[in-house]
C-alpha cells in the first residue's frame, strides 16, 4: 500500500537560540490535512513519522506540531543542509511520505 506523500515548497527559516536550528513548514491547509488523518496517535512532542526527501537526499526523521502557528514544522539536521546547499531564507521543495 502506498504512503502518503506531500510535496511542499516553503522558505528555510531559522529558530533562534544559542544554537540555531533551521526549520521548514507545512502549510496551514496540509497541516490541518494530516493532524486530521494521521494525528490521532503521534510520538513525543505530537509528532508524526516521515520519510523526508530533498533534492537528492532522503532521511527518516518526524514532523512537529508548533502551536503557535498551527502548522507542523520540519527540522533541517547541518548535514542535510550541507550536503543539499541549504540556508537560511532559501526557498526548498521537499516531499514527506507519512510513516504510521
Amino acid at each position: 500500500m502506498k504512503k502518503p506523500t506531500y510535496k511542499i515548497r516553503s522558505d528555510v527559516w531559522l529558530y533562534p537560540g544559542t544554537t540555531p536550528w533551521h526549520f521548514v513548514s507545512v502549510s496551514k491547509k496540509m497541516s490541518a490535512e494530516i493532524k486530521e488523518k494521521f494525528g490521532a496517535k503521534p510520538r513525543g512532542f505530537g509528532s508524526i513519522p516521515v520519510h523526508v526527501t530533498v533534492g537528492k537526499t532522503s532521511w527518516e526523521t518526524s514532523i512537529f506540531p508548533d502551536k503557535k502557528s498551527a502548522t507542523y514544522v520540519l527540522p533541517l539536521k547541518a548535514a542535510i543542509r550541507k550536503k543539499e546547499g541549504i540556508y537560511a531564507e532559501d526557498m526548498i521543495t521537499f516531499t514527506i511520505e507519512i510513516r504510521v
